[in-house]
This record gives C-alpha cells, sequence and structure tokens, in this order.
C-alpha cells in the first residue's frame, strides 16, 4: 500500500468517526428542548459542513497522482483539525 492510500484511509476512517459523533449530536439535539435544539443545530449543520468539506479533500487526494498527493495533504489536515477542533467544542457545548 502506498503512503498516500495509508493517509487517505486514516483520514477516511477520521472522517467516519467524526461523523458518526454528529449522528450521536443530532440525536441529543432532537431529545433537547427547542431553545437547545436551536442553538444546537446551528452547530450541527457547520459541523456537517466541514464533515462535507473534508470528505471532498479526500476526494481530491483520491485522484491525486502519487507526486501531487503531498500538496493536497496540508490543506487535508487543516481541514481535519478544523473539523476535529469544532467537534469537540461541540461536545462540551452539549454537556453544558
Amino acid at each position: 500500500m502506498s503512503t498516500k492510500e495509508a493517509y487517505k484511509e486514516k483520514i477516511e476512517a477520521e472522517v467516519d468517526l467524526a461523523q458518526a459523533k454528529l449522528a450521536e449530536l443530532k440525536a441529543q439535539a432532537r431529545s433537547s428542548a427547542a431553545d437547545a435544539r436551536i442553538k444546537y443545530d446551528d452547530q450541527i449543520d457547520k459541523l456537517q459542513q466541514q464533515v462535507d468539506a473534508t470528505r471532498g479533500k479526500l476526494k481530491a487526494l483520491g485522484e491525486a497522482g502519487e507526486d501531487s498527493w503531498v500538496q493536497i495533504k496540508d490543506s487535508i489536515e487543516h481541514t481535519w483539525n478544523s473539523l476535529n477542533s469544532t467537534i469537540r467544542d461541540t461536545v462540551a457545548r452539549f454537556k453544558k
């Protein structure tokens, strides 16, 4: 397996975990009171957009050649770190 493919699989697995956490947060929001649901819906929408953006970058990575994928890697890392940070922040807010 190439380094590119290994990296892509790693990030895909992490995004899958993020998607699962997002589903859990959506379920929590549905069971919350109306005021809390409005607050959470905005955050959940932001998370979904970040998951979609990360998946889009992973698609670009898959289409990139062996020589050019490293250039995309930094962009994916930035997107993933942003998504991961937003997930942590959202989970912390949901616990309050």
